[in-house]
C-alpha cells in the first residue's frame, strides 16, 4: 500500500500490520508453556489468573485471526500453529493451563466467541488441520453455552450466537431458540438513527460500535449464518451505515474518541464499527474516510505510547493508569484493542485499503449538530479539531433510578480532548460537568434518573434540556466499579432543569431549581438542605494546569486547550477545583466552576468554553427572560439563538 493512500495520517496497510504483529510477538514471552494461557505482568484481575490467561489467549487469537485471514493464510510468524498449541492445551481437561469453562466462570463466555469466531474465519489454516480429539474437545469446551439462559441482556448476547452458529456449522449441538430470542434481545436495544444501547438502560457508549454493530456484520459471513439470519442482513448493515454517519463526527482531528462509558481501557477498538462498515460495504461513508478515521484511532494511542515500550496494552488510556479499569478487567483485557485492528482481516487490494484518506467531518467544517437517541449535543470546531458531547440522555440507569451519578455516564459533557475525572471523590462528589446542589457540609447532590426534555437543532446551534429530581446519595461503601453509578440510600431533594445552548466551543447552561411535587411526609434533617448550585465546567488535565481568575471569569489552561467558565445570572462565586492522580490524561487536574444561591423557581446561567484556537476571549451573553419563558445568547461572532426555557410541569 503506497504512502500516498495515506496523505493525512501517514499509516499504510504495512504500518498496521507491523503494529499488529509486535503486539502478538511481545505477548509470547508472558504465555504458559503450551499457549493456553497469556498472561501479560500485573495485578490480577476482577476474575482471577485463569481467567486473565484465558483472557489474553481469546484476544490476541483474534488479532492472529484477522492476520491470517488478510493475507489468505501466509503465515511467517506461525501464528496458526502457534495457537493452535492452545487450543490444544486450554481444551484438554487434564492439563495445567486448562481454561476455566463457560459454566464454570461467566467470563468464559465472552472469551469463547473470540475463539469461535476466529476459528470460523481461519477454518482453512487451523480447524480444519486440528486432530480429531482436539476438534472435539473445542466442540465440548463450546458447548456449555448451549441452552444457557443465565447471559446478561446486554452484547452479552452475541457471545451465545456466535458460539452456537459456529457449533452448528460443525455439527456440534445448538439451539435454534438460543439463537431467535437472542438476537430479539439484540433488536430491543436498538433506539433509532443507528443507536443501541447496551441492554435495558440508558447505556450509550462504545459497546455500540465495537459490539452491537461489529457482532452482526462479522456473524453474517460466518458459514451458515445465512440460514439463520433470514433477510435481517439488510436490516443490520442499514443500521450500521446511519450509526457511521454519526460516528465518523464524534473522532477529534487527532484521532482520539470520545472519552465516555466503561471499558475504555479497550482504546483502539473504537476503530471496530468502522471497519465493520468497510467489511459490510456501507453506503454512507466512503472507504477513504473509513480508513482514515480507523488509522487516526490507532495511531492516536500508538503515538501517545500504547502499546508501551514492551510492546504490551495496560490497563489505562496512554500509560498504565488502573483507575480506568473496570471491575472486571485483568492485566489482558486490554487486548480487546484487536477489534480495532479487524481491517487486517481484509486483503490489500480491498477498496478501503487502496482508496486514498479523506478528511474527517471536524477537519472539514465547524458544525453543531444532535444524536437524538443518547440525548447528545454534539459541537465539532475544526480549528482546534476538538468535538464536545452536552449530554442529556445518558446515565447508565433508566428513568428515576436512585443512584449516584457515574462520571463514565452521567456527566453533563464528554469531548474528544477532556476525560472526566475518576477518582474516589469523582464518584460520590460530582464537580466536572456536573449541576449540583450542596448542603452545608459541601456534600453534593446526584442527578442519575433524570428525564431527557428535548433535544433539537436551532439554526447553526443546537439546543437540549434534562429534568431531574436530584438526590442526596449515601453510597455503600466497598462498590466495586463496573461503569454504573454507586447505589446507596437516596433521598431527593428538588427538582432541577437544565437548558443548554451549544455552538462552536461554548456552551449556556441554564439551570432552574424547583422543589419536589411531591416531598416526604416527615421534614427533612435540616443540616441537609441545599444552600447553593453549583455547575462544573470541563476538566483539564497536565503536568501542572493553569489557572487564571478573572472579575466573572475563571479558567483552566492545559497546553494549548483553555477550560473557561463566565458567571451569569444568578452566579456569584467562582473557584478551581484541583486534584491530583484524578484523570488518565495528567497528574493534576483542574476544572472551574461557578456557584450562587439556590433561588427556587428562578433561572441561573453560565458560559462554559472549551478550545484551543476556537475559543475566543469574549464569552456569550446571556439574556434571560422568565417572563417571555426565552433565553437568547448573543454569540462572541454576532449571532444570536433564542430557546425556549422549559416549564417545570412539562
Amino acid at each position: 500500500m503506497s504512502a500516498g493512500l495515506a496523505p493525512i495520517t501517514g499509516w499504510t496497510r504495512d504500518r498496521w500490520a507491523g503494529l499488529a504483529d509486535r503486539m502478538l510477538l511481545d505477548v509470547r514471552p508472558h504465555a504458559s508453556a503450551k499457549h493456553a494461557r497469556i498472561t501479560p505482568p500485573g495485578a490480577p484481575g476482577g476474575y482471577g489468573t485463569a481467567v486473565d490467561g484465558l483472557e489474553g489467549f481469546a484476544r490476541t487469537f483474534l488479532l492472529a485471526g484477522f492476520r491470517l485471514a488478510g493475507e489468505g493464510g501466509r503465515d511467517p510468524h506461525g501464528l496458526a500453529e502457534w495457537y493452535a498449541q492452545g487450543l490444544e492445551a486450554g481444551t484438554d481437561p487434564a492439563s495445567e493451563e486448562r481454561w476455566p469453562r463457560p459454566e464454570e466462570d461467566a467470563q468464559a463466555k465472552v472469551e469463547a466467541a473470540s475463539i469461535a469466531l476466529i476459528l470460523d474465519l481461519t477454518r482453512p489454516w487451523l480447524w480444519d488441520r486440528l486432530t480429531d480429539s482436539v476438534r472435539d474437545r473445542v466442540v465440548d469446551y463450546l458447548s456449555a453455552v448451549v441452552g444457557d439462559d443465565t447471559y446478561p441482556r446486554c452484547n452479552w448476547v452475541w457471545f451465545r450466537i456466535v458460539v452456537e452458529t459456529f457449533l452448528r456449522s460443525v455439527g456440534g449441538p445448538w439451539r435454534a431458540e438460543d439463537v431467535e430470542s437472542d438476537l430479539a434481545a439484540h433488536d430491543s436495544f436498538y433506539r433509532g438513527d443507528g443507536w443501541f444501547a447496551d441492554g435495558d438502560e440508558r447505556s450509550f457508549d462504545h459497546y455500540c460500535g465495537w459490539a452491537l454493530h461489529l457482532y452482526p456484520v462479522l456473524w453474517a459471513r460466518m458459514r451458515g449464518a445465512a440460514d439463520l439470519a433470514g433477510d435481517r442482513t439488510a436490516l443490520d448493515v442499514g443500521r450500521l451505515d446511519r450509526f457511521l454517519v454519526d460516528y465518523v463526527r464524534l473522532i477529534g482531528a487527532d484521532g482520539a474518541p470520545l472519552v465516555q462509558g466503561r471499558s475504555l481501557v479497550y482504546r483502539f477498538a473504537a476503530a471496530a464499527p468502522l471497519w465493520a462498515g468497510a467489511i459490510a460495504g456501507v453506503d454512507s461513508t466512503a472507504p477513504g474516510l473509513l480508513r482514515r478515521a480507523a488509522s487516526g484511532i490507532v495511531g492516536h494511542f500508538a503515538d501517545r505510547g500504547a502499546p508501551d515500550e514492551r510492546g504490551l496494552l495496560t490497563l489505562g488510556w496512554y500509560d498504565e493508569w488502573r483507575q480506568m479499569a473496570q471491575s472486571y478487567s485483568g492485566p489482558s483485557s486490554p487486548y480487546w484493542a484487536a477489534k480495532g485492528m479487524l481491517g487486517l482481516a481484509l486483503p490489500a487490494d480491498h477498496p478501503v485499503w487502496t482508496a486514498v484518506e479523506e478528511p474527517l467531518p471536524v477537519e472539514r467544517e465547524d458544525r453543531a449538530w444532535v444524536a437524538s437517541p443518547p440525548g447528545w449535543l454534539v459541537s465539532a470546531t475544526r480549528v482546534d479539531g476538538v468535538v464536545r458531547v452536552v449530554n442529556h440522555g445518558t446515565d447508565h440507569a433508566v428513568v428515576g433510578a436512585p443512584v449516584g451519578d457515574s462520571p463514565l455516564y452521567t456527566r453533563l459533557g464528554y469531548s474528544t480532548a477532556t476525560a472526566p475525572l475518576l477518582s474516589e471523590r469523582a464518584w460520590t462528589s460530582p464537580v466536572d460537568q456536573s449541576v449540583v446542589l450542596l448542603d452545608a457540609a459541601g456534600t453534593v447532590t446526584h442527578r442519575a434518573g433524570m428525564r431527557t426534555l428535548s433535544v433539537e437543532q436551532v439554526g447553526d446551534a443546537v439546543v437540549g434540556a434534562s429534568e431531574a429530581r436530584v438526590h442526596w446519595l449515601d453510597a455503600e461503601p466497598g462498590q466495586r466499579d463496573h461503569g454504573s453509578g454507586r447505589q446507596g440510600v437516596a433521598r431527593d431533594v428538588a427538582v432541577v432543569t437544565t437548558l443548554s445552548v451549544v455552538r462552536g466551543p461554548w456552551e449556556v447552561r441554564c439551570v432552574r431549581v424547583d422543589p419536589l411535587p411531591d416531598p416526604p411526609p416527615s421534614p427533612p434533617d435540616a443540616s441537609r438542605e441545599a444552600t447553593a448550585l453549583r455547575i462544573g465546567g470541563w476538566p483539564l488535565a497536565g503536568d501542572g494546569p493553569a489557572v487564571v481568575r478573572e472579575p466573572g471569569r475563571a479558567e483552566v489552561r492545559s497546553g494549548d486547550l483553555r477550560s473557561v467558565i463566565v458567571a451569569g445570572p444568578g452566579l456569584d462565586r467562582l473557584g478551581v477545583h484541583t486534584e491530583d492522580d484524578a484523570s488518565p490524561l495528567g497528574a493534576h487536574s483542574a476544572t472551574p466552576w461557578a456557584a450562587g444561591a439556590v433561588t427556587p423557581g428562578s433561572w441561573t446561567a453560565a458560559a462554559i468554553g472549551l478550545g484551543a484556537g476556537s475559543l475566543p476571549d469574549n464569552a456569550p451573553e446571556i439574556v434571560l427572560d422568565e417572563a417571555a419563558r426565552q433565553v437568547v445568547v448573543r454569540w462572541p461572532d454576532g449571532s444570536s439563538t433564542a430557546a425556549d426555557l422549559p416549564h417545570h410541569d412539562s
